[in-house]
């Protein structure tokens, strides 16, 4: 049971990669508060009944396509009228040898996990300025911490989140627009089971925390809801990591 926020409800709230796994979360948590959701993914199956079932805003964006993007953004705010938070979730994390990494892959990479975060940050604060009010929360990894072998560009690109959260969070302290990033361990998803997330995986990982239970995408999404709330109003800058005491 996630807690209250009275001060979300009503709350616009816009969520990259929302269709599944750690996104879905994210719009189920907002809108168990009462907030209006929007979100946005290439999954137009799983995106539309998640919107359908819970009355949020979906579109289908590929954000890997900055215009469309930035579109998306500016077309959800249009239609509530106002923009609250962002959540920058989208990603992808395929394995790849760092050796094989060609100029194409590594810009490719780069173009899910880590540029979307801006051209959305900056369609935001378009709509954030006028007001003088707004979060923004960056999904980052304790990959970006760790740097596992086999994720280069994927590990690149979550570390340099945390650095454009800092920046933003400087920037933009002036509009009172927080930037936060929250850094997860491995949380457990339909997509992470059926790829890696074996018995023997789980097994090390949980030799490795403290906390011996699974990472669920809920635990990452009331992480989000507390901040993105007037409860964590002095908090920007910073990152969150929620992985059970692994690192």
């Amino acid at each position: 049971m996630s807690a209250l926020y009275p001060d979300l409800e009503g709350r616009v709230v816009f969520i990259t990669g929302g269709a599944s796994g750690i996104g879905a979360a994210f719009v189920e948590a907002f809108a168990a508060q009462g907030s209006r959701v929007a979100f946005i993914d290439i999954d137009v199956e799983h995106g539309e009944a998640l919107a359908k079932r819970l009355g949020a805003w979906f579109q289908r964006c590929d954000v890997t396509d900055a215009a469309a993007l930035i579109d998306a953004v500016r077309a959800a705010a249009s239609e509530f009228g106002a923009l609250d938070v962002l959540i920058n979730n989208v990603a992808n994390d395929t394995r790849h040898k760092a050796e094989e990494l060609t100029a194409d892959a590594w810009r490719a990479n780069l173009a899910v996990n880590l540029d979307p975060a801006l051209h959305a940050a900056r369609a935001a604060y378009e709509v954030m300025l006028p007001v003088q009010n707004g979060v923004i929360l960056n999904i980052s990894s304790i990959n970006a911490l760790l740097a596992p072998a086999g994720m280069a560009a994927y590990v690149a690109a979550k570390a340099a989140l945390l650095g454009l959260t800092k920046s933003l969070a400087r920037e933009w302290g002036a509009a009172n627009i927080r930037v936060n990033a929250i850094s997860p361990g491995w949380v457990v998803t339909e997509r992470q089971l059926e790829l890696w997330l074996t018995p023997e995986a789980e097994a090390d990982w949980m030799k490795q925390v403290a906390l011996q239970r699974r990472i669920e995408p809920v635990d990452v999404a009331n992480l989000a809801l507390f901040l993105a709330s007037d409860s964590a109003r002095m908090i920007t800058g910073q990152n969150f990591i929620i992985d059970g005491g692994r690192t």
